[in-house]
């Protein structure tokens, strides 16, 4: 063997370290992102350390959420356990997994976040203009407060117009659905159900309000005639379901149940 290969020699002899592979790969890890930090200026360099900084904290918490989940703290006390306890030891013996615990209910909520995710994650923005139409009021057609809803919308069972004097946003009858075409993924067949409310329309919080209906708004369906039901045996009333058409050129409102 060469003189100059002592160290391949000593590993050949004893080994590496038990972390020296996560280490190197760390260390590559931080030399690419040096370089390519080193490169960037100004307020790109000040964005792309906020980022990194962001992963960094979000990978150091996932990993202490790993760690406390395995880690089971529990204080054992040395007193026999015969006989019963006086109130200031009761409390020794009970698990302290309030940590444990928010953790687990954080990451229950992120995955029933995940859980809905929808059909169509992106869609187009509706602009006021295409939505509303002005109309002009008063004795000289002046005034140019009233708008007229041009898509699709919902309005419930019980609605009553204002006069038309005090009726800023008007809703055609002719436009006004009460049903939705809803296809279930699962089970692959399509059905005519009643529309309960509009949940979400993603480009305004205005159009939820007076009920637009667009393609990619979440829409509240019922479908109890489904028969469907959950594991304590309830017959499950409503489901969100997402509008995949253009409902005012198809004449129609087609969705996917979200299941």
């Amino acid at each position: 063997m060469p003189q100059n290969e002592y160290i391949e020699r000593f590993v050949k002899l004893h080994g590496r370290r038990l972390d020296y592979e996560i280490r190197k790969r760390k260390k590559e890890a931080r030399e690419k992102k040096k370089n390519y930090g080193r490169i960037l200026k100004g307020i790109k360099a000040k964005l792309w350390f906020q980022e990194n900084k962001r992963e960094k904290v979000q990978l150091q918490k996932k990993i202490k959420a790993h760690e406390e989940k395995l880690l089971k703290k529990k204080q054992k006390h040395d007193t026999p356990k015969e006989g019963a306890l006086p109130a200031y030891l009761l409390d020794r013996d009970v698990e302290r997994n309030a940590k444990v615990l928010s953790n687990m209910i954080k990451q229950k909520r992120k995955e029933k976040a995940g859980k809905w995710d929808v059909p169509i994650p992106k869609v187009k923005a509706q602009a006021d203009s295409e939505v509303f139409k002005v109309i002009r009021s008063g004795k000289t057609k002046r005034k140019a407060w009233k708008r007229m809803v041009t898509k699709v919308c919902y309005v419930g069972e019980g609605f009553t117009r204002k006069p038309p004097k005090f009726e800023r946003f008007v809703r055609p009858m002719a436009l006004r659905f009460n049903k939705a075409h809803v296809t279930h993924p699962e089970l692959k067949a399509t059905f005519h159900l009643p529309i309960i409310n509009v949940k979400k329309n993603p480009s305004s919080p205005l159009f939820t309000s007076l009920g637009v209906i667009t393609k990619g708004t979440v829409i509240e369906v019922n479908i109890s005639e489904l028969g469907l039901v959950t594991q304590g045996g309830k017959v499950v009333w409503a489901k969100y379901a997402q509008v995949t058409n253009n409902p005012e050129l198809d004449g129609c409102i087609n969705a996917v149940l979200l299941v």
